[in-house]
């Protein structure tokens, strides 16, 4: 890769991780982080990585920075005080946008990551794959079970309406 391409990279690229950083972790700062160290690290291995598999690298890499971190974070969370009630949608509500907004952020992480990756950016399964480093059964498993999550908190759409 030359720093030509390097460049173009970082035009082409940056700002879809950052799109799919924020949706996942909903913290701008951190997602500029993330980003920075990525291609931190494409500048270290920018020999070794080639122009045409460079965006799979780039959200590989984010991804498991992003899961690093979350990672790292996960042990300040109090999971005994979570509310069971607020893990379903029963309010009468006409922005779908917002309620499946809403909804995606109650999603489990990895579930929450391959949805996007999928219906926001347009993988395959066989890139998230790769991308996640899960097995392409266990992505379609993700997928899913959060699409179901996301029909039942949403509900009829009759009601939403």
């Amino acid at each position: 890769m030359t720093v030509e391409e390097y460049n173009q990279s970082v035009d082409q690229f940056s700002d879809g991780l950052y799109r799919f950083l924020l949706n996942n972790i909903k913290d701008a700062e951190k997602a500029r982080d993330i980003i920075q160290d990525t291609y931190e690290k494409l500048w270290r291995k920018v020999e070794t990585v080639s122009g045409e598999k460079v965006k799979s690298y780039l959200f590989t890499t984010a991804y498991h920075t992003m899961i690093d971190l979350l990672r790292k974070e996960k042990w300040s969370t109090d999971f005994n005080t979570v509310n069971r009630d607020s893990y379903y949608h029963t309010d009468q509500y006409s922005d779908l946008n917002e309620i499946l907004h809403e909804a995606i952020e109650r999603l489990p992480g990895d579930q929450r990551s391959v949805i996007m990756l999928r219906d926001y950016e347009g993988y395959s399964y066989q890139e998230i794959a790769e991308i996640t480093g899960l097995t392409e059964s266990q992505v379609k498993v993700y997928i899913y079970r959060g699409r179901l999550f996301l029909k039942n908190y949403i509900g009829k759409i009759e009601s939403v309406i």
